[in-house]
């Protein structure tokens, strides 16, 4: 069958204005969010509702017609994107854009796949509770995407990542049927808890269409300070004399290399650094708590007076309101797309012990200049989990395409120190396309071999979102 035909039936599901095939109209669902992966497109098919989507995976399944489920797109692995084959139908969610019920008794909320993260967290606070997770893409990227990437950010420290804040989920599964595991449950001991099989599989394994939320209620207060530090070893010395003083009270701190800070404050016009001492190290810290903003307030000032005294912090800034708080939050959130502006960033995205923090941005800072002198050394992430986000980024004088072609021998020496420490060479990114191939290096052909015999049992055909997450074994019919 011929894509003429294929694109007239898939029409025919869900509207010719939902099914787009002119390459001027699917060029930017084919293109990464940072125009790293492109790919091609048989077709953009926007399914209206869970009903939809199985008739399209019905059809595509029947036909043998690969499909890449996408939701806002924002994956840095090009794990939402097609090949260039043009074989392909990207599946897009953005329709399935509904909170289906709030229950703020039960803690939960019912949202389908295509909701934002902003507009999730929107409607948590009408009810006055909190959806915890939070990242800089909110306003773009998609609950669907931040399921099937077990999406973590700024405050997996308390609230764990993605995979800690779901307890149900709807999934249309490859060849169009559709499991309704939408339980509010938090105790359900009845077999294999099969919803996480497809939180962080990428859409590998099924469509997610919707899910159910795990809220938390309100802080009754916060507090945020931006502090300067020497080194990290500073910087994690005083996480944990905030630990002992604040316990879960602690909700992120996020390390911000001096260089991060530059790069940010160079796009951001109307930005500027909130200490009057320049360091080589930052932290953003936030204190959320139960209990009241006073108390809370003199907890944390206390330990930041003793960072201060003993010389472990060298400048503190204390956010008097809610206003200042948004001021130091923007400068965090704001490094990842300086750096895609300034073009010419290698990503790498780790996680290891906290206590191997120190020395592995030592040792990765020093195998990165040996490799490419004069690099500017972009690093920032959320120390409090162990998750450090390395990105050299190349000199201000030095052509994009020239420093790129470092680019994979910067990654293999970054990630071979992380796995070295007993990391991961992916904390939070997930695998998609970009990292793939290195699995083959970091698992064991046994946990492969496992992966492989359940995306079979799933999708014997392999035709959702092929060529992602798993690599090619050579000696099985994958």
């Amino acid at each position: 069958m011929d894509n003429v035909t294929h694109i007239r039936n898939l029409s025919a599901i869900v509207g010719a204005a939902y099914c787009l095939d002119a390459e001027r109209d699917t060029r930017s669902y084919a293109t990464d969010y940072r125009g790293v992966y492109i790919g091609k497109a048989l077709a953009v098919v926007r399914p209206a509702d869970t009903g939809q989507v199985s008739l399209v995976m019905n059809y595509c399944h029947a036909h043998d017609v690969p499909v890449v489920p996408q939701g806002g797109n924002t994956s840095l692995l090009g794990g939402a994107v097609p090949d260039d084959t043009g074989h392909a139908v990207i599946l897009s969610l953005s329709r399935l854009n509904r909170v289906r019920s709030v229950d703020a008794v039960n803690d939960t909320m019912v949202v389908e796949a295509g909701v934002t993260l902003q507009e999730a967290r929107s409607h948590a606070d009408e009810v006055r509770k909190l959806f915890p997770l939070r990242i800089g893409s909110e306003g773009s990227c998609q609950i669907g995407g931040n399921l099937s990437t077990n999406a973590g950010g700024t405050a997996v420290l308390r609230y764990g990542n993605m995979r800690d804040l779901i307890l149900g989920v709807e999934v249309v599964l490859p060849w169009g049927e559709v499991w309704n595991g939408l339980r509010a449950l938090r105790k359900d001991n009845t077999g294999y808890d099969l919803k996480q099989l497809f939180i962080g599989a990428e859409g590998t394994l099924g469509v997610v269409t919707a899910a159910v939320l795990k809220l938390v209620p309100k802080p009754r207060s916060e507090s945020t300070a931006f502090l300067g530090f020497k080194s990290p070893r500073g910087a994690l010395s005083f996480f944990g004399a905030l630990r002992k003083r604040l316990g879960q009270d602690v909700t992120a701190f996020e390390l911000i290399s001096a260089a991060a800070l530059e790069l940010v404050l160079a796009h951001l016009q109307d930005a500027r650094s909130p200490l009057s001492v320049q360091s080589s190290w930052y932290v953003l810290a936030e204190m959320a708590s139960g209990r009241a903003q006073e108390d809370l307030d003199d907890a944390f000032y206390e330990a930041l007076q003793a960072g201060l005294e003993d010389g472990t912090i060298e400048d503190a800034a204390i956010a008097t309101a809610d206003s200042h708080a948004a001021e130091f939050w923007r400068l965090r959130e704001e490094i990842s797309d300086a750096q895609t502006r300034t073009g010419g960033s290698v990503r790498c995205d780790i996680s290891v012990p906290l206590s191997q923090i120190p020395a592995f941005i030592e040792r990765a800072t020093q195998s990165v200049l040996q490799i490419a002198p004069q690099t500017r050394m972009v690093i920032y992430g959320h120390m409090g989990d162990g998750n450090v986000h390395f990105n050299p980024l190349r000199p201000a004088d030095v052509p994009v395409k020239e420093y790129l072609a470092f680019g994979a021998q910067i990654s293999k020496a970054v990630d071979d120190i992380a796995v070295a420490m007993d990391g991961s060479i992916s904390a939070e990114h997930g695998v998609g396309a970009g990292k793939r191939d290195e699995l083959l290096v970091v698992k064991s052909r046994t946990e492969l071999e496992m992966a492989w015999r359940v995306k079979r049992a799933f999708d014997p055909k392999n035709l959702l979102n092929p060529g992602k997450v798993l690599p090619l074994l050579h000696t099985a019919k994958e």
